[in-house]
């Protein structure tokens, strides 16, 4: 068996937490990642058949059943993940009764996943649905979203042209828009099946008052997507109090998707 350390998917989370919390988007023990995985490539570093531990995911996954994920753990730290992968992330594959996670590595402190797995596993399941290339669910604490969420109309068409509006690569990068929820109790089943139900339509959900949900084919994409919200709501944090001299007009935003040949929110767009 090759080393597991030295696996992309592992060596890929270690370098996308440790930026994340980096930027200051996964604070203390705050955010959480699940990248579904492919079984041959898990297969050159672990014995599949061999099963540590089982652990109740509190969610019948039904439509995941033998699927293999990477998960960022409970009470975690995403800056000591790079540092000590096997005590901070885990390996493990939804069981034949689609209730049960099958430990295939890592958690070796005795720990579990991230208590949002429900959630994590519910946006797969919605997200696999509209796209099967979207194998990543990654949740976080941005600054200026965050702020933003204090501040503006939390209604995702208003969200949305806002942030749309405010530098020219929001359209292109996520013209699917954004979800938007009210405050909930984050780690309830309740959260993850509202959050699952905005993954049909938006590859990013935004949490009032907490953070955001994004999904995407790879780290890559998924990070990039928060990256730019985040990147425009940090332009209407600093600017919202100012009179407004510049702004990107409806009609510009159309040529925009137009130039890209993109498929969007048209009904966000006042025109």
């Amino acid at each position: 068996m090759k080393d597991i350390l030295e696996a992309p998917f592992v060596k890929e989370m270690c370098a996308t937490t440790a930026n994340m919390y980096r930027l200051g988007w996964d604070e203390r023990n705050g955010g959480n990642i699940s990248y579904l995985l492919d079984e041959n490539e898990v297969a050159e570093y672990l014995d599949l058949d061999n099963v540590i531990r089982t652990i109740p995911t509190g969610f019948e996954a039904e439509e995941l059943i033998g699927k293999i994920f990477i998960v960022t753990g409970t009470g975690k730290y995403f800056k000591n993940i790079e540092h000590d992968p096997e005590n901070n992330l885990g390996i493990i594959r939804i069981a034949k009764d689609g209730k049960t996670a099958e430990l295939l590595w890592g958690y070796a402190d005795g720990g579990r996943f991230t208590s949002e797995l429900p959630a994590h596993l519910m946006s797969h399941i919605s997200r696999l649905s509209v796209n099967p290339e979207n194998r990543i669910i990654m949740h976080c604490h941005p600054d200026y979203t965050l702020a933003m969420t204090q501040v503006h109309i939390m209604d995702e068409k208003e969200l949305t042209r806002t942030l749309w509006k405010q530098m020219t690569e929001s359209i292109v990068v996520f013209p699917d828009g954004l979800g938007v929820l009210p405050w909930m109790v984050c780690g309830t089943n309740e959260i993850g099946e509202a959050t699952a139900e905005k993954m049909k339509r938006y590859r990013l959900v935004i949490w009032t008052l907490h953070g955001i949900y994004g999904a995407g084919r790879d780290m890559d994409e998924t990070f990039g997507l928060i990256e730019t919200v985040e990147k425009a709501a940090k332009q209407y944090m600093l600017t919202a109090h100012l009179p407004k001299v510049n702004t990107i007009p409806d009609e510009g935003l159309k040529a925009l998707t137009e130039r890209f040949d993109l498929d969007y929110r048209k009904d966000f767009l006042n025109l």
